[in-house]
């Protein structure tokens, strides 16, 4: 059964993916709530608003929406900045209510005039140190509320504090804290028919509310539905402006990163393409919402999304109602989430933060270009220990700097800098004439043109993705490119998992030495692509395909 709007038959895979979105949804919002500052009822707000009109208005069909580890330490440094302000957090709320309504509408501003488009070229050893340093902030956040003690708002501040770690910590507590983070990780390996964070809030929280332990609570959290929270706002002092417009810009520009490399994920699984300013616009929307309400931003959610998937999810009506389940968890089940521990909060939250550290660029930092990962280390340690918004800024100063001078030396060597050509209308060099018209229908021939870099390996993952299904083999000619960054290392990477899984056989010819030697700094060669694939010229290439396969 079908209609105009929604084919029924997806029904019961949007109910299922949904509800099991929803399920997991629940701890995490109530951590990421009393990590933001707010509460854990802020990040229940912020769940069911993001999650249910994101879904609605989004341009992602199994986009799973809600309060995620970046947002929060956004979200949380903005409260903790106004409260600094104003004195008390009463008094911060109309600030900090303006500065998350203001984030969404920017994001809604994004999408109208197709700001998407420029996320691609955030060079990856950025967002690599930004995302590490938000996981280490989360974990440096939670090691006091993981053995049952108040906690320092800043990292730096926790870091001096250390030492009363070991003084006064609350073994009951901790105990609690051990206990989820062992359930949430060794769970999984039982059945992964139910959540893992689910299991480990309800076994841990229970277990503390009968042996009667002395450990803080989440305490009352209001039920029912929430009332809007505009007093205020449009009454700041104007001296907040700046740190308003500061904190809303990089919650905007955040939340669409967040949002649309989730979104990227949700095509690869689903093998559909999600339009990205209509995400904006639904994030936005969800995030406005959320806003008036109370409630935290969020943005795209990567666990939450894929399991969405995995569980049956095809359509915007399971994102929506994963917003639905936590409304009536809200509307029925919220007295009871006051007994739930702080310390088994932080007992989820450290593991996922350990999940947001791309544990990948820290192992490649040695042998990446020293460029990249100086840019990396120094957004990383920025993030952690000084300002978010400066080290988003200064990661993509150093980042635009440092590779202007690499294309000034390339230019200097006599090195052409040009663009990556297209395929459609590459027309095939002179040496390629007789092997492309005998075998064009069974293998591409891509070149590419100057360095590798940021700034093109968006273009060369579309490009690769239009290869037709029948082609067997691609040649990619390296001829002309001098230098690959991490973020054309990853991208080529990427590039050929995705064209081994399609069983697409990748040849490179004539590859030049900067690149070769990063190529096997980090195991693509010969991991991905053995030294049998890589060819001197063209010709040697040729010969291969022509005796090893069929063509």
């Amino acid at each position: 059964m079908s209609s105009k709007f929604y084919d029924f038959k997806n029904l019961k895979g949007d109910l299922t993916g949904g509800l099991v979105a929803g399920v997991v949804a629940l701890p995490l919002a109530l951590a990421f709530g009393v990590q933001s500052g707010l509460g854990a009822i802020a990040g229940l707000y912020g769940a069911i608003a993001v999650g249910i009109f994101a879904a609605i208005f989004g341009g992602t069909a199994t986009q799973a929406s809600g309060p995620t580890g970046p947002m929060t330490v956004v979200s949380a440094a903005l409260v903790a900045a106004a409260i600094e302000i104003t004195g008390s957090l009463e008094a911060a709320m109309p600030i900090i209510i303006l500065t998350f309504l203001l984030g969404g509408v920017l994001q809604i501003v994004f999408g109208l005039i197709n700001i998407a488009g420029y996320v691609k070229y955030f060079p990856y050893p950025v967002v690599s140190g930004f995302m590490s340093g938000v996981g280490l902030i989360i974990i440096i956040l939670q090691i006091f509320p993981f053995v049952g003690l108040d906690s320092e708002k800043s990292t730096w501040l926790v870091m001096q504090d250390l030492p009363r770690l070991f003084s006064e910590f609350n073994w009951q507590a901790m105990t609690l804290g051990i206990f989820t983070v062992v359930v949430y990780l060794v769970f999984p390996y039982i059945t992964k028919a139910i959540p893992s964070a689910l299991v480990a809030l309800v076994l841990a929280s229970v277990a503390s509310f009968f042996l009667k332990w002395d450990v803080p609570i989440i305490g009352d959290i209001p039920s029912g539905l929430p009332s809007l929270k505009l007093d205020g706002i449009f009454s700041v002092d104007s001296s907040t402006y700046i740190l308003i417009g500061e904190y809303a810009t990089v919650l905007a520009v955040l939340g669409s990163i967040d949002s649309l490399l989730t979104s990227v994920i949700a095509d690869n699984m689903t093998k559909t393409k999600h339009n990205s300013n209509r995400e904006l616009i639904g994030q936005g929307i969800g995030n406005s919402i959320a806003a008036i309400f109370g409630g935290i931003p969020g943005a795209g959610a990567t666990k939450g999304t894929v399991i969405n998937i995995n569980s049956g999810g095809r359509t915007r009506v399971s994102g929506a109602i994963h917003g639905l389940f936590l409304l009536a968890v809200l509307l029925g089940l919220g007295k009871l989430a006051a007994y739930i521990p702080l310390s088994v909060l932080a007992g989820l939250l450290i593991p996922i933060a350990f999940k947001i550290i791309d544990l990948k660029g820290l192992k490649h930092l040695l042998v990446v270009p020293r460029a990249d990962a100086f840019v990396l280390v120094v957004v990383l340690l920025v993030t952690t220990f000084g300002s978010l918004i400066q080290a988003v800024g200064m990661g993509l100063l150093l980042a635009c700097l440092l590779f202007m001078k690499r294309a000034g030396d390339i230019s200097e060597e006599g090195m052409e800098v040009g663009t990556i050509a297209g395929f459609d209308g590459e027309k095939p060099w002179q040496d390629e004439v007789e092997f492309y018209e005998e075998y064009k229908d069974k293998v591409y021939i891509k070149h590419l043109y100057g360095p590798l870099f940021f700034g093109f390996t968006s273009h060369f993952q579309d490009e690769i993705k239009k290869i037709p299904k029948e082609i067997k083999a691609l040649i990619i000619r390296m001829d002309r490119v001098p230098y690959i960054d991490q973020s054309g290392l990853y991208a080529l990477e990427n590039a050929v998992l995705d064209l081994e899984q399609r069983g697409v056989q990748v040849l490179l010819t004539a590859i030049q030495e900067q690149p070769k030697d990063k190529l096997v700094s980090i195991d693509i060669v010969p991991d991905l692509i053995s030294e049998e694939h890589i060819f001197g010229n063209i010709s040697g290439a040729f010969d291969y395909l022509k005796s090893h396969f069929k063509l």
